[in-house]
This record gives structure tokens, sequence and C-alpha cells, in this order.
């Protein structure tokens, strides 16, 4: 079909030649078991960076095949491109200004007039500032660990959360007790957690803000200030919101990354009440 008709062809059209779920030939090379990128739009994102997937390692392949689908991304232009916002780097800033250049919106709030970006669930943006990415470790270090069957080395294919495994998926690198491990996730998940609270709550009281200053008669020019912040502010706690680790891909960035939310929420509340006609 090629890819770009194969995008914006209605669901429907094509629901009966699609498998659901994964499999193997997802990842691997069918004729080889090599582990191989299928999805056209991490390439694209890739090379649009400057990457050549092709000469990458095996152990950052086990990587890359995890990269297709846990992101971020878009339906770009009339035929509904699917893309990755990679193209200035795969932080929020930088995903950020892309959209901005790009002009894309996903939808406009229906009562404070804000126009807004979902984010998906961008696991590979916010573990690529994580520790574990500076020091080479593959998602399939984690949630694929080696095991052995017999005299042979493989990969776990029951892919999970390495807090059901943490023997297998943490004690190969971490030489710490199994209860000191499952603490230290679950504090940090936990405290992801709280400051997602606070970001929901500086979020509302600047929606409640905008709505009530335009109520009261404010414009979308007079406005602009504060719908902007709160468009920022949205966008960075979704983007932590919708990833699936709940902070732990990159504690530091995540916690980075809500603070400057609350920050641009509560801006963005007293920039409505100034805005207040």
């Amino acid at each position: 079909m090629g890819w770009e008709n194969f995008n914006h062809t209605p669901y429907n059209d094509l629901r009966d030649k699609l498998h659901t779920g994964s499999t193997c030939a997802d990842c691997h090379d069918p004729e080889t078991m090599a582990l191989r990128i299928t999805r056209p739009a991490l390439i694209n994102a890739l090379q649009a960076r400057g990457i050549d997937w092709t000469k990458a390692t095996r152990q950052e392949m086990r990587s890359l095949v995890c990269n297709q689908c846990h992101v971020e991304y878009y339906f770009d232009g009339e035929n509904k491109v699917l893309t990755f916002p990679w193209t200035n780097g795969m932080k929020i800033e930088e995903i950020e200004q892309y959209y901005i250049a790009d002009g894309h919106i996903d939808w406009t709030n229906k009562e404070t007039g804000v126009p807004s970006l979902k984010m998906q669930h961008p696991e590979t943006e916010l573990y690529s500032t994580g520790l574990h990415a500076a020091n080479g470790v593959a998602c399939a270090d984690c949630h694929m660990p080696y095991i052995r069957d017999g005299a042979v080395k493989i990969s776990d294919h029951w892919i999970r959360s390495p807090l059901t495994n943490v023997e297998t998926a943490c004690q190969q690198c971490h030489n710490v007790p199994k209860e000191d491990l499952e603490a230290r996730i679950i504090t940090i998940q936990d405290r992801n957690a709280e400051l997602l609270g606070l970001t929901e709550a500086a979020l509302l009281d600047s929606m409640d803000a905008i709505i009530a200053v335009r109520q009261a008669g404010a414009t979308d020019e007079t406005l602009k200030t504060a719908m902007d912040l709160h468009r920022r502010a949205q966008m960075r706690w979704d983007f932590i919101s919708s990833e699936n680790s709940m902070g732990f891909h990159s504690p530091q960035e995540a916690a980075r990354i809500l603070a400057a939310a609350i920050d641009l929420a509560r801006q963005a509340q007293m920039a409505a009440v100034l805005a207040k006609p």
C-alpha cells in the first residue's frame, strides 16, 4: 500500500487484514531471527536525526525494537502520517518547539479555549534522559532479562515490569537486597505520583481562573499569555502522566518536568487573574 496510503486508510477498511498484539515478526527477521525495525515511523524519525539504525549494535537494537511503539507520536497533515516529533531532540522542551513550529494541536478545550496537545506514552523519550540509558542499559535488560534455558542464555519473552521479577531484572547489576531495591522503586514512584497530584491541582486552578475571567468578558487576545502558559503546563503534566514507569525511567527528569509544570500552571493562574476586564 505504501506508508502514506496505509496511514490515511480508514481502520475498518483494514481490520480484517490486521493482527492484534505483538508477534515475533514485529521485532525479529523471520529468516534469521535477527532483531530488526519494522515500523517506518521510527526509521523516519531516526533518519531525521541523522541516525543510521542499520549500524546499531545488538545492545542498541534491544532498545530500538521497543522504541517502535513506546513513544510520543502524532498524525501529521491531511494524510495522517504517523510521525515522531524528534527532529529537535527528545526532551520535552525540544518536542514542544517541534510542535510549535509544526503548528499541530490535538484539541481545543471547550471551556478554556486553550489549544492543547495530547501526549501518548513517551517511555523512550523519558528513558533517554535517565541513568540507565546513560550507562547503556537496554529496555530488554530490565523488561526481558536474560535467563537460562538449559545451556542456552535467552531473553525472557514474558515482557513485564521488573518489579515482578527483581531478582533477574535488577539484581544482575545491583548487588543490593531485593527488599531494598523494591523500596527504592516504590519511593520513586510514590514521589512521582505526589508531584503529579500537585500538578493536577495547579492545572485545575489555572483552568478555573481562565474560565472565570473569560466569563467576565476577557478575550483570547487578553488571555493569550495565560492560555499559552496553561498549554505548556498541561503538556508537561501529560508527558509524565502518560509515561508508564511512574517516573522510574528517569526520576530526576520527571521531577524537573513536573516542577516546571506546576510553576507554569501557577503563572497561568496569575496571568488569568491579571487579565480580568
